[in-house]
């Protein structure tokens, strides 16, 4: 379901193109709640984004199923009260009916982000986290947006400049 697609919330506007190039202008850690170690999930493609040199977040998995262990090399915490830090950015993968639980704990842990992935979005959550002076972003990928405004989409397929169905043509000069 697209952004405009979202019935609208009150008190609560979608960030434009420009305000989410800020927020991760200004941002510099990132805890990824619902992060799994599991190769087929989105969490783990995201994960290993931003942990490449493409970025420089330091990022913190969050799974209370997985606390204690290390995805990528990241210990992995149980909740956002147990990381070291303060995240910039809390980057959501959890199911919709869990978004206003972690927006709860986004808020308590003092994080000034709440950003939910692709496909989640809930009103509730939107309203809990602006009355709280959050800024809230929804439907939206982290690392698509990283790479939209630091000019790597190409690096994943999604942008190449090129608008065509031609295949490249090999150079046959040997």
């Amino acid at each position: 379901m697209a952004e405009a697609d979202h019935p609208p919330v009150e008190g609560w506007t979608p960030p434009t193109a420009l305000e989410r190039q800020r927020i991760l202008h200004r941002s510099r850690s990132v805890a990824v709640v619902g992060a799994s170690a599991n190769l087929a999930r989105a969490s783990y493609f995201v994960l290993t984004y931003l942990l490449s040199s493409s970025t420089d977040f330091d990022v913190y998995p969050v799974n209370p199923r997985a606390a204690g262990n290390e995805i990528l090399g990241r210990r992995v915490y149980a909740s956002l009260a147990d990381l070291p830090v303060t995240p910039d950015i809390v980057d959501v993968f959890r199911r919709a009916e869990d978004l206003p639980a972690v927006a709860d704990e986004t808020i308590a842990a003092g994080a000034p982000v709440f950003w939910a992935q692709l496909g989640l979005w809930s009103a509730e959550a939107a309203r809990r986290c602006t009355a709280a002076g959050l800024d809230v972003v929804m439907d939206r990928c982290l690392k698509i947006e990283h790479a939209r405004f630091h000019g790597g989409l190409h690096l994943a397929g999604f942008d190449t400049g090129v608008v065509s169905s031609r295949r490249k043509l090999q150079n046959k000069a040997n």
